[in-house]
């Protein structure tokens, strides 16, 4: 029998996540770079099923641990959701887990990650909206955001549209897109499952990652199309907690525009980090009053809070529009 490769790298690092229970896993990958987690989560699927002799070789300290669990596979979807759920908030961990779940064992159309936008772009650019709106759904939003911009022009909007609004997507048409991609053959049509991809929060996540020039003509042609997937999107692109990353200067100037009882309802809802960061940009008497309203205020309903801050964001983006503030967030808007 052949001597089986060691594992090295990610693959090694993978089974070692797989061996630890959630939590262990969860403070390992607390510590590591987004990119990091994505190219582990890659691995702890690929490495589902590895054999013992493997583990053996990549993992000689574990070994003892390695022999007692027989088929690291076991329940493997519900660990990593689980680990990575601990580590990143379930948030962060669906973004990331939607790109890296596999819809099947063949983890179909991964490999797009490894395209450039250029390559991508020139391979869809003649299919339908549909189309391009499905493989933009399966890449990160800065690469999708990339290979938008390289579309036809007349077609973005169209694509951001129905990105907004995909479905469930199914297996046939995942088979469709491996064909296209020329990657291996498509696996027999089974009617298998689906798997959900877009939505106006992946659509926002590309978006902010497009440059401004080309988000507002953008959302102006979603708006004519559809007001609700428009605002939608908006709503989406800039939320309560974006606040964090103005200057204190314009932090400050939207403060002091926004009316005081508004204020003390969205704060409720801040995290102690950007309250902190608002009260500090306000005058000591300013922010003394504001904290003593929140007080006496006492718990308020969830939706009146959400109602709140997305006055004091619609006043945020109406002075970004007007340059009294400088939102932020592309580093190509300014020269």
């Amino acid at each position: 029998m052949p001597e089986v490769a060691p594992l090295t790298g990610s693959a090694a690092a993978a089974v070692l996540l797989m061996l630890c229970d959630e939590d262990e896993a969860a403070q390992i990958l607390s510590r590591l770079e987004p990119d990091e987690v994505r190219q582990l989560g890659y691995a702890m699927y690929d490495v589902a099923d590895v054999e013992v002799d493997e583990v053996n070789h990549a993992l000689d300290q574990f070994v003892t641990k390695a022999k007692g669990r027989t088929a690291i596979g076991y329940g493997a979807s519900q660990h990593i959701r689980g680990a990575m759920h601990k580590a990143l908030g379930p948030e962060r961990a669906d973004t990331i887990l939607a790109k890296i779940t596999p819809p099947t064992r063949s983890n179909k159309l991964a490999m797009l990650k490894w395209m450039e936008p250029a390559e991508l772009a020139a391979i869809i650019e003649l299919e339908h909206p549909q189309i391009m709106a499905i493989v933009l759904a399966h890449l990160d939003p800065a690469a999708a955001a990339a290979v938008l911009q390289l579309l036809p022009t007349e077609a973005q909007d169209d694509v951001v549209y129905r990105l907004a609004t995909l479905g469930p997507v199914s297996a046939e048409a995942i088979d469709d897109l491996e064909q296209l991609f020329q990657s291996r053959p498509a696996q027999a049509r089974s009617g298998g499952p689906t798997t959900k991809r877009g939505g106006t929060s992946e659509a926002a996540a590309i978006m902010n990652n497009i440059r401004k020039d080309h988000e507002q003509r953008i959302i102006k042609a979603l708006t004519k199309r559809d007001r609700a997937v428009a605002q939608s999107i908006e709503d989406e692109m800039f939320v309560f907690e974006n606040l964090l990353a103005l200057a204190d200067k314009d932090l400050g100037t939207l403060m002091r525009a926004v009316d005081s009882a508004v204020l003390v309802v969205a704060l409720k809802g801040a995290s102690d980090v950007l309250r902190t960061r608002i009260l500090g940009c306000m005058s000591q008497r300013a922010a003394q009053s504001i904290q003593d309203e929140m007080d006496e205020r006492g718990p308020l309903r969830l939706a009146e809070v959400l109602e709140a801050q997305k006055e004091v964001i619609a006043e945020a983006r109406r002075m970004g529009e007007e340059g009294t503030i400088m939102l932020g967030g592309k580093g190509d808007d300014y020269v």
